[in-house]
């Protein structure tokens, strides 16, 4: 479907709008494949997230990637207890007057790339898209992206400058992973 090799430059990301579907995409995983082919158009309309494609910018019908974004926060109940949310706080740096329950995130719901672009970076092009988006065009406040990582998809966070929640995450399939925003405010 693609070439051997993806030029970043020709790259555009859209925003999908109700109505529009993505008719081809295959990342090799049938829930993600699911969701951005069948599902995302409804959570779209009833307002729980918001859908973005990584397209060729001449014919956007070649979905390199896409991605889901929703509200999300991160607070006391992320951790095991107020200890471990307390030293998450002071690790940060918020001051004591900032100590807040909750501080406001935007949780990255899904990320797919299709098969035919994966080993061209094009998942770490996402994720600079949406930390950039948030740092620049941040509409309400957005400190920390999330994700509950698949297991298999842990490395890949990190590399990408995530880190695990908490130590004691014991779920079986995902691992809930923060990035903080502020790493990219000079």
């Amino acid at each position: 479907m693609f070439q051997n090799s993806i030029d970043k430059s020709r790259l555009d990301f859209i925003r999908l709008r109700f109505g529009k579907s993505i008719k081809q995409f295959d990342c090799g995983d049938s829930d993600l494949n699911d969701f951005i082919l069948r599902r995302a158009p409804e959570f779209q309309k009833h307002l729980l997230s918001v859908s973005y494609a990584c397209v060729d910018v001449d014919d956007a019908s070649k979905v390199y990637a896409y991605c889901s974004l929703a509200n999300d926060k991160v607070a006391l109940d992320d951790f095991k207890d107020k200890t471990e949310f307390n030293r998450f706080r002071k690790k940060q740096g918020f001051p004591n007057e900032k100590r807040l329950k909750s501080y406001p995130a935007v949780k990255l719901c899904r990320l797919g790339v299709d098969e035919s672009a994966k080993g061209h970076q094009i998942g770490t092009t996402v994720l600079n898209y949406i930390k950039a988006m948030f740092i620049f065009e941040n509409k309400t406040g957005c400190r920390f992206l999330t994700v509950d990582a698949y297991l298999d998809a842990v490395p890949f966070y990190v590399k990408n400058g995530f880190r695990l929640m908490n130590a004691d995450d014991d779920d079986p399939h995902t691992r809930l992973m923060f990035f903080d925003l502020m790493k990219l405010v000079a």
